[in-house]
């Protein structure tokens, strides 16, 4: 077994950047799949940002990396970093996703302008105090 999501990516796709480690586990493309779908944003993040350092390189299939970035944005919708993150690259690789590009930097400028407003002391939402 492979003890990070990256290594196991690493073993399956390689990496422009260092050699790929000697392995002598199976490799099958839906276990890789299996494990992206269940693995927690940071353990995603720090395999994209390992083997793709500049969103246009790197060996990991585009699909792959459409897929991570679509897990991750589940696992934490509020992040507009992330949100441009795979905005730009979605359009590196489009311009098939050009339009779902743009809507992610739209609702990531928006969560950027929402200054949440203060509360009076004591007042929580959803009470009202005459």
């Amino acid at each position: 077994m492979h003890s990070t999501l990256t290594e196991h990516a690493r073993c399956l796709y390689g990496d422009e950047y260092r050699p790929t480690p000697d392995c002598d586990q199976p490799h099958h493309e839906h276990h890789f799949v299996e494990e992206l779908t269940f693995a927690d944003a940071d353990s995603i993040i720090a395999m994209l940002h390992e083997l793709c350092p500049p969103p246009v390189n790197g060996y990991l299939p585009v699909w792959v990396r459409n897929l991570a970035h679509r897990l991750v944005l589940l696992q934490r919708p509020d992040d507009s970093a992330l949100m441009r993150e795979a905005a730009e690259s979605l359009e590196l690789y489009g311009p098939d996703w050009d339009d779902i590009a743009a809507d992610l930097r739209r609702r990531a400028d928006a969560l950027d302008a929402f200054i949440p407003c203060q509360m009076p002391l004591g007042h929580t939402l959803g009470t009202h105090q005459a």
